[in-house]
């Protein structure tokens, strides 16, 4: 009897976002939010995990509407092992199964400062949720995404992971990492059933910007660039669950982050000079920085 990953040779791939038993990290708002609305929408029960309860709270609530008893709140600081650890024991108990479906989302932005000028506290502090958040979700889910023989993993990274702008270097080294650990996860998923899915989007119409630690002049752009270019959250994880459900393993759901990677792999040279010119040219007249070090799960570029 044919096993589901045997029938994808046939053309008939395994729906792994449908009818899923699912965690998402950072549902309190953004593409969080917009991940957990769309697995309810295709059936599926889903835990809103968020270090805001109250926002989590808000999906649930938003879920109820449509599917009475698909969603709970959880509230969980991903950048703590022990919260993480605790997340799964509850889902393992609420599903009494192995969860399908993991989505680690929480991260937080930071920016507008050149290395040397960064000071360790930010460093410690966005990695600590943007690589290892999604460190402690990867490393304590994989058993029971093994143990469950379908579904799979979805890693939310960014474009900035390859980009490689300059004033960004904290973030772009947690997505970068991000975007390696899930490229080590698929190779080690493969032929287990589970999938692996890395999210690099560019600018997404979320509070990124300004609910991290980001210099005002660097926040004014990122919001100029959002309200211009940025897609919905809705649309990114319709697009990104659509491509999981296709086994794909990167998802760069805009033309720019398609062009910067084509961009970057064929001339590298010219990319890095015409970033540091670009860099040069761009104003930077201050180094305060939007300070909440109780963010949540803001995710953007």
């Amino acid at each position: 009897m044919f096993g589901l990953e045997r029938l994808i040779p046939l053309g008939i791939r395994p729906r792994r976002t449908h009818e899923a038993r699912a965690v998402v990290t950072g549902a309190g708002s953004g593409i969080g939010r917009a991940f957990a609305l769309e697995i309810a929408d295709r059936g599926g029960q889903v835990i809103c995990a968020d270090i805001d309860e109250a926002r989590a709270k808000e999906t649930v609530t938003l879920i109820e509407r449509k599917h009475p008893g698909a969603a709970r709140a959880f509230r969980c600081d991903v950048a703590r092992r022990e919260d993480v650890e605790i997340l799964a024991h509850f889902a393992e108990s609420l599903y009494e199964r192995p969860v399908t479906l993991v989505i680690n989302n929480a991260g937080v932005g930071i920016g507008g400062k050149h290395v040397g000028e960064i000071g360790f506290d930010d460093w410690q502090w966005a990695l600590g949720i943007n690589l290892w958040g999604v460190v402690h979700g990867c490393e304590i889910f994989a058993p029971q995404l093994r143990a469950a023989g379908r579904g799979g993993i979805i890693n939310v990274a960014s474009a900035a992971g390859f980009a490689a702008a300059p004033s960004m270097a904290v973030y772009n080294t947690s997505k970068a990492a991000v975007m390696s650990l899930s490229e080590t996860m698929a190779a080690e998923m493969s032929g287990t059933g589970v999938a692996v899915t890395v999210l690099c989007p560019t600018f997404v119409k979320t509070n990124v910007a300004r609910d991290g630690r980001i210099t005002q002049e660097a926040t004014r752009l990122a919001d100029t660039l959002m309200r211009w270019t940025g897609f919905s959250p809705e649309h990114v994880a319709r697009t990104t669950l659509d491509a999981h459900d296709r086994g794909q393993l990167y998802v760069l759901p805009q033309l720019d982050a398609h062009l910067v990677w084509r961009l970057k792999r064929y001339f590298p040279a010219h990319y890095t000079y015409a970033l540091g010119l670009l860099d040069r040219l761009l104003p930077q007249k201050d180094s305060n920085t939007t300070d909440r070090a109780a963010v949540t799960d803001r995710t953007g570029v």
